[in-house]
């Protein structure tokens, strides 16, 4: 019986320390490498954890720049502990660290400072467990690094969301605990520049004294403010202006393969495009410490169809673009820097590919679930370039995000990007058309790409919970997570062709356009909108009884409960649109319209209210006349 008692001690310990052991590894996002928990626990003697406050208050205080190569000791009346950081340049993989923790010491060994600045990120969230679980700090080794050298998130400030400087530091923050180490804030025209007020005079844009303040709060955190230029296209934020107009591809309309367009691209054979962008690198580039400058040159999709018809027919629009992108590249070069571009248009050329400057690094970005990352980064490959992979967190045009759709396309960069070498996995988050997705939308997209960028093969959905719920929201219901996360895949019961944008979007953006002439519109049913609208009513009851207490917790609930309300009027003027003759939004019974119209300007009104909490004012006008041009339309009609 003794021996039976026993045994079932021993099982039950051993069932108790697993459990123990896969609570704390829900805690660590990046998931690492290699764990390895002991049995045993941080200040246990003969048996008894002893607690020892003080000490655990050091490790969470203490720089990595102050110890590195120093041992510190605390005193209790039962132990002494030691916590010690050291270098050790030996350690084979870039960036790698161990990170051991015995009965009476902690001690994280890096191969540089930025690797033992992510061994404390990971300390960090091992004594956050211990937190918020009363459980002792169990005896460990972690052996880690990253699976990509750069780890980048990307966050579009030119479609109209310009973040305050507050947000932007609490970004950072978050960036930092995920071990990102690059972050790029695209930018079209909202830097102020000096001699161009006339394009960012309406955008609240940021300062150069801004940028260093930016950049220095990134390097503090092993972050690289790496500066973002567009340089070629999606240049209409200067060519609607006349004073630019002179430098347009196409002036006046032109066809594309985006339907009749104008003022976007700048035409690459006139002198004074160049000029331009000398001007802008000239006053940009001084206020970044990046080694990096990201060029742009994407979507160009005028080239060819106006101005430069002529020596694009003579010599191929490729060339035409690349010898641009050249002198582009040639100019960066003389700050010292290494140009990035997008890989989209160059990629429709691959026989020029090898003609790319050695120097240069390729984007190579692509968010749809199957966008073949395995086909093209082999392109880039072959010819010895650096490159990218830089898929997205499908949150633009979505509202509450395109979950599904997303995670598989982080996921498949990651898997691909390390099988063909890629040097950096940058995760991207566009603004399209209003920009009416809140951040804090984006949280769990952002945290699963930084999730695969450090450790590839590890799936990390399981962790998103924990990393939102207990560092970011800092929830202990868990309910505010399951709200997005629900609110995050609530597109799919509308059961429509994947897109680049969701069903509750595109009723807000294509009010006027027949239903019956898009491939994702013309396949909605009532049934799956009414279905959608029941998993957005749920997140929104899981979000009312969420309890965040993070700093930011009332505008987090506010902004995800506007995203949901929003959603919901798209799925209302779906519902009206599909019970009106032709599908049309003209045919709306005038009830029905007065309830839409109703309904719609209680939403602007607290889109307005909440926009300025986290974000310049600038742009707001911009992106809320888009919802006050549906609703004239539904005045006009009344």
């Amino acid at each position: 019986m003794t021996k039976l008692i026993k045994i079932i001690t021993l099982f039950l310990c051993n069932s108790l320390f697993a459990t123990h052991a896969q609570e704390l590894t829900h805690y660590l996002l990046p998931a690492p490498r290699e764990i390895n928990i002991d049995k045993g626990y941080l200040n246990e003697i003969q048996g008894a954890v002893i607690p020892n406050h003080n000490f655990i208050e050091l490790i969470e205080n203490i720089s990595p720049f102050d110890i590195v190569g120093d041992v510190k000791t605390h005193s209790s009346p039962l132990t002494i502990n030691t916590f010690s950081l050291e270098i050790d340049s030996a350690l084979r993989n870039k960036q790698a660290y161990c990170l051991t923790i015995d009965s009476t010491s902690v001690k994280i060994v890096g191969r540089d400072n930025a690797a033992l600045f992510y061994g404390k990120q990971t300390l960090q969230q091992i004594l956050q467990y211990s937190k918020d679980t009363g459980k002792p700090i169990p005896c460990l080794s972690i052996t880690d690094w990253p699976d990509f050298e750069r780890r980048g998130y990307m966050l579009d400030i030119s479609r109209d969301k310009v973040p305050t400087m507050e947000t932007l530091y609490q970004l950072i923050d978050m960036l930092a605990l995920w071990k990102i180490n690059e972050f790029q804030l695209y930018t079209e025209h909202t830097f102020a520049y000096k001699n161009h007020r006339t394009v960012w005079k309406d955008a609240s844009p940021i300062t150069a004294e801004e940028v260093r303040m930016i950049d220095a709060y990134c390097k503090a955190k092993f972050i690289d403010l790496v500066p973002n230029q567009n340089s070629f296209g999606h240049m209409e934020n200067w060519l609607m202006h006349d004073q630019y107009l002179h430098l347009a591809e196409c002036p006046t309309d032109c066809n594309t393969i985006w339907g009749t367009r104008s003022r976007h691209s700048l035409n690459p054979l006139l002198p004074e495009s160049f000029d331009l962008m000398q001007e802008l690198y000239a006053e940009l580039l001084p206020n970044f410490s990046s080694q990096y400058f990201n060029i742009g040159c994407d979507e160009t999709v005028e080239l060819g169809n106006g101005l430069s018809k002529q020596e694009c027919q003579k010599h191929g629009k490729g060339k035409v673009y690349l010898d641009f992108v050249k002198k582009l590249n040639s100019e960066v070069n003389k700050y010292g820097r290494k140009a990035q571009f997008w890989g989209d248009i160059i990629l429709k050329h691959p026989e020029l590919i090898s003609s790319i400057p050695e120097n240069m690094t390729a984007m190579v970005w692509g968010y749809d679930s199957k966008y073949p990352f395995e086909e093209n980064l082999p392109k880039f490959e072959e010819a010895g370039l650096d490159y990218y992979v830089c898929p997205g967190t499908s949150t633009w045009r979505s509202i509450i995000g395109r979950n599904k759709d997303a995670f598989t396309n982080l996921g498949r960069a990651a898997q691909y990007g390390k099988k063909f070498g890629a040097k950096g996995y940058l995760n991207t988050n566009w603004g399209d058309w209003g920009h009416w997705q809140p951040l804090s939308v984006c949280y769990p997209t952002l945290a699963t790409g930084a999730a695969y960028s450090w450790n590839a093969q590890m799936d990390p959905m399981e962790l998103i919970p924990t990393a939102l719920n207990k560092f970011i929201f800092k929830d202990s219901t868990g309910n505010l997570t399951k709200a997005l996360l629900k609110l995050g895949d609530a597109y799919l019961a509308c059961e429509i062709p994947e897109g680049n944008a969701n069903a509750f979007h595109l009723m807000l953006r294509r009010y006027r356009w027949t239903m019956k002439g898009h491939y994702q519109t013309k396949m909605l049913k009532k049934k799956n909108l009414l279905k959608a609208e029941q998993e957005i009513d749920t997140a929104i009851l899981l979000l009312d009884q969420s309890a965040p207490m993070s700093r930011d917790a009332q505008i987090t609930v506010d902004e995800i409960k506007q995203a949901a309300m929003l959603a919901k009027h798209g799925i209302h003027l779906g519902l009206a649109r599909l019970n009106a003759k032709q599908l049309a939004t003209e045919n709306i019974s005038p009830d029905t319209l007065q309830i839409l119209a109703n309904e719609l300007d209680t939403l602007i009104k607290k889109h307005d209210e909440l926009w300025t909490i986290r974000n310049r004012e600038g742009g707001l006008q911009r992106s809320g006349q888009k919802l006050n041009d549906l609703l004239e339309f539904y005045k006009a009609i009344d």
